[in-house]
């Protein structure tokens, strides 16, 4: 699988670590940048990658991940997830379809942010769920209120 990977300068040596994991899961990314202090800036460019189908998912780092995850969802098809359980990190691709996943770099170890991007990495949203008329809602209204 192909990813977008970013995140502000707090999250660099976070960064450096999940694209470890990433690698040896055997997946390719593409590094959007850690040097920004403005965390949208990045949140932006790995959001508009995945939702252009650029890249099939992203993951961005900030401190809490809660500003990268507002940030991304800004963008028109990108659906970020703040994750911070293997449970509800799971759940955001089988339940939501999440397409960005982000992670609060002084909010959970790096083991644990490990642990996660694997969970995140090994599941896949399947259609016909019994999800997909609860994600199909909030796509349509994304795809109706486009400016």
């Amino acid at each position: 699988m192909k990813l977008a990977i970013g995140c502000d300068p707090n999250a660099a040596d976070q960064k450096e670590a999940v694209k470890k994991v990433l690698t040896d899961l055997g997946h390719e990314f593409e590094d959007y940048g850690s040097t920004d202090a403005i965390y949208a800036n990045v949140a932006f460019k790995v959001a508009e990658a995945v939702a252009s189908g650029k890249q099939e998912r992203g993951i961005l780092l900030c401190g809490t991940g809660i500003g990268m995850s507002i940030a991304a969802n800004k963008v028109h098809g990108a659906y970020a997830a703040l994750c911070t359980d293997v449970y509800s990190t799971e759940r955001s691709i089988l339940s939501n379809n999440a397409n960005i996943m982000c992670l609060g770099a002084q909010t959970c170890g790096i083991e644990h942010m490990k642990a996660l991007v694997k969970a995140w990495m090994s599941v896949k949203w399947e259609d016909g769920s019994r999800s997909e008329p609860k994600v199909n809602r909030y796509k349509t209204y994304d795809n109706e209120h486009i400016k």
